[in-house]
């Protein structure tokens, strides 16, 4: 997959975690700032299973994109995933902004709540990167460049490095197919 991922904050704590554990990583961009200032193909929400975009950062992209984006979303959502999208599921949809065509949701959550400590922001992050994947290979205009903030670090309470080392190990595993595969169950608990 030949996609650049700009990972962007405007906490600093988060741009400097992401900063070191994607040191040395050509196709990941950190920088910190508005989300909105970089340019994309696409940009990841984080949202919640039922697609609401009235809080943390989908609350700048309701904004941003228009209340008519969180329906289609959640229409999507009621069409194609009986009704929820799951944590460790993604979908594209299109947008109708000329800058960032499209928005990849990804929840980090089944509803707003503390998953501090569990495995979401690497749940979400592979599913955006699998869906990306995906949505390239069967169509003609491919996601090049996508936007992605913090996973789960706001309402989700993550902290910046567990966010950080997370998303790095579902980069590993979807781009550079460095398996995450265990040998048996007890290693699976240990893996991340």
């Amino acid at each position: 997959m030949n996609v650049k991922i700009l990972l962007r904050d405007l906490s600093k704590e988060i741009v400097d975690a992401w900063a070191t554990v994607f040191n040395g990583y050509s196709d990941v961009e950190v920088s910190c700032g508005n989300i909105f200032d970089a340019k994309a193909d696409a940009i990841v929400s984080p949202a919640n299973s039922f697609g609401f975009m009235d809080g943390g950062i989908d609350l700048v992209y309701s904004h941003y994109f228009g209340w008519d984006l969180q329906k289609k979303l959640q229409k999507t959502i009621q069409k194609d995933y009986y009704g929820e999208l799951p944590v460790g599921s993604a979908l594209v949809i299109k947008t109708k902004n000329k800058d960032v065509k499209y928005l990849i949701s990804a929840p980090t959550m089944r509803l707003p709540e503390d998953v501090s400590k569990t495995i979401n922001a690497y749940l979400a992050f592979r599913a955006a990167l699998i869906e990306i994947n995906k949505f390239n290979k069967d169509n003609e205009n491919t996601i090049k460049k996508v936007l992605c903030p913090g996973l789960g670090t706001l309402t989700g309470l993550i902290s910046p490095m567990s966010c950080a080392t997370q998303m790095k190990k579902a980069y590993d595993s979807v781009i550079r197919r460095i398996p995450l595969f265990p040998r048996n169950l007890a290693e699976a608990d240990t893996i991340l």
